[in-house]
């Protein structure tokens, strides 16, 4: 990116870029999150992951970044003093189940420990400003309003002033309808600057205009056919569990979504349709075409220079669990924009 321009006069002047600003991320998982925010001005001290996959998906696209393998509930930010007084704290944090589904299923609250861990660094680190993603029900169901209240109580207790909101990827450039849960807090009274940032206007990208190139690139005859009647933008794409289970498109609503324009969402195939491939949904299954996981990267907004490292179910997990990176551009364009007008930057 240039930073020449034009002065308003006519002549040509150097504009200096906007000061960069500092992050420590947290569960940086794929790198959305942290991609977009480089894209919004924000370099990372360090980031976190406690998958060895995730850090080496890290480490091919940005080898001068300092990614660290480990757990979030064991990261003391004493023996990493780089991390202090950095201008944000992010992360995409595992989802979060509802203290009754926990209660219902006996199962531990681990996503929970490391929503804590998370806030309990704000005391450590002391960012100026804080970005967590969590899933939307954590901001607006009755069933969470427990853990709101507890993470409220805190923030408040460390000087830091929050707000909780849920945002649609699909309203930012992301060919996909996937609602984010999101809570954005900055140190004092910041947050009284901050506004949550305005949807793209004009119309959304569609399933079809995102991946019609993609899928006669095989030469495939019907990619054209295909990318016509595919209008509409993608259901949510779901990660699923890294503990069980092949790569898929989500749950079965979702998989009759897919159906509907023609894609099988029960698997995640390694090529495009080739020219030979016969595309007949009336016939079931064997007639619908399947995505690639480059595709569905596309679909989470990845640009197609981003790799991600690993066997097809790992990368594909890695995808689908990401934070797309055009809505976590747009966010931290956001609360740039605020740390930069209160530390004396002309350039906001």
């Amino acid at each position: 990116m240039s930073w020449r321009s034009v002065t308003p006069t006519g002549d040509r002047g150097n504009i200096e870029p906007p000061r960069r600003l500092t992050s420590l991320e947290v569960c940086a998982g794929a790198g959305g999150l942290a991609l977009g925010l480089e894209q919004a001005g924000f370099d990372p001290v360090l980031l976190i992951d406690n998958r060895p996959i995730a850090c080496e998906t890290l480490r091919l696209n940005r080898p001068g970044w300092d990614v660290r393998e480990g757990d979030l509930l064991d990261f003391d930010p004493v023996d990493h003093r780089q991390v202090y007084d950095v201008d944000l704290l992010a992360g995409g944090l595992p989802r979060v189940k509802s203290p009754a589904a926990v209660g219902r299923k006996r199962s531990d609250d681990a996503e929970l420990d490391v929503l804590k861990a998370a806030i309990d660094l704000i005391y450590g680190v002391q960012p100026r400003a804080v970005l967590l993603e969590n899933v939307p029900d954590l901001v607006r169901k009755g069933d969470y309003e427990a853990v709101r209240a507890d993470v409220g109580s805190e923030l408040d207790h460390l000087g830091y002033r929050f707000r909780w909101h849920v945002l649609n990827a699909k309203d930012y450039g992301v060919p996909q309808s996937r609602e984010v849960g999101l809570l954005v807090a900055f140190k004092g009274d910041l947050v009284d600057r901050f506004v949550w940032p305005v949807p793209h206007g004009g119309p959304l990208q569609s399933v079809g205009e995102a991946l019609g190139d993609s899928m006669g690139a095989r030469g495939w005859r019907d990619a054209a056919k295909w990318a016509v009647q595919a209008d509409v933008v993608a259901p949510t794409i779901v990660g699923g569990s890294w503990d069980r289970g092949g790569a898929d498109l989500g749950p079965t609503g979702a998989k009759r979504k897919w159906a509907r324009i023609g894609v099988d969402g029960v698997t995640v195939a390694d090529e495009v349709p080739d020219a030979a491939f016969d595309w007949n949904p009336a016939v079931g299954r064997s007639g619908l075409v399947p995505l690639t996981v480059e595709q569905v990267a596309v679909l989470q907004g990845f640009p197609s220079q981003w790799r991600i490292a690993g066997r097809k179910t790992a990368r594909y997990r890695q995808v689908g669990n990401a934070t797309p990176p055009p809505l976590a551009r747009a966010l931290g364009d956001s609360i740039a924009s605020v740390l930069r007008s209160t530390a004396g930057d002309p350039h906001v």
